[in-house]
This record gives C-alpha cells, structure tokens and sequence, in this order.
C-alpha cells in the first residue's frame, strides 16, 4: 500500500503521520510506503518575486517545507518507516490531487484542519476539496 501524507507543519498534520505510521506498523512489514508531502501556494508571492527574484523565493519556500516536514521525518525515523518526501508549489488542494494521481497512491492521510482556520472560513479547507475530488481513498484524522 503507498500512503500519501500531506504536511504543513500543523499538529493535525502531525497527528494524520503518527496514524499512518500505526496503520503501516499495522500492516505486513516491508511492502508498505508513506510518502510525506509539503506543498505551499506561491500565488501571493509575485510580488516577491519580482523583488528578489523566483529562485529566492523558491528557496524560502524549500526551508519553509524541509522545517514542517522536520517532526513528521523524525516520527517515522524513529519508527524504523521508510519515506520519501515530496515538496511542490501551487495550489494546495489541487498539487495534493495530482501528487496523489500521478503517484498511484492507494491512500491520502490528511489532518483535519490546517494551519489556516480563518482561511478555511474564507475559501473553503483543503481537505473538504481533497475529499471531494480524490480517486482514491481520503482519512482525515483529528
């Protein structure tokens, strides 16, 4: 089974890895993968990046992922689970759906909420439209 685990550095994001790392020890040993993904939309950044330049940016961005995937490597470190990591940009929903396509996932693990709540009043969660829009099975953990 390959486990796709969106993380954006939120304590439901790490409760929704420690879960996959239970389902995974759960499961028959070795034949199992959890792939962490980090994605940051870079929509509102142009400014920025006219200023600074897009590999600054893209930079900024790379620190930003490797620091929110930072607890959720060492839980599975310490747990003996092998991982890959993912880090893309774009709109958040829609690069975990393609991740998770592309990927032939059998499984997307979110946390139900993120690091936004006012922005979720605002256009909506990622993992409502994650839900919504998957081909493949979605657990949402608290």
């Amino acid at each position: 089974m390959k486990i796709l685990v969106a993380v954006d550095g939120s304590k439901f994001a790490l409760h929704a890895v420690k879960y996959a790392a239970k389902l995974v020890a759960q499961l028959q040993p070795g034949k199992h993968s959890i792939t962490l993904l980090s994605v940051h939309d870079d929509t509102g950044l142009g400014h920025a990046k006219a200023f600074v330049g897009n590999e600054t940016v893209a930079d900024y961005l790379r620190e930003i992922s490797e620091k929110e995937l930072k607890p959720a490597r060492k839980l599975l470190d310490a747990a003996g689970i092998h991982h890959d990591m993912v880090q893309r940009t774009g709109h958040v929903a829609k690069e975990i759906l393609d991740c998770a396509q592309k990927g032939k996932f059998d499984l997307v693990v979110l946390g139900s909420k993120g690091r936004g709540a006012i922005a979720d009043l605002l256009i909506g969660s990622v993992a409502q439209r994650v839900l919504a829009a998957a081909q493949q099975p979605v657990l949402l953990v608290k």
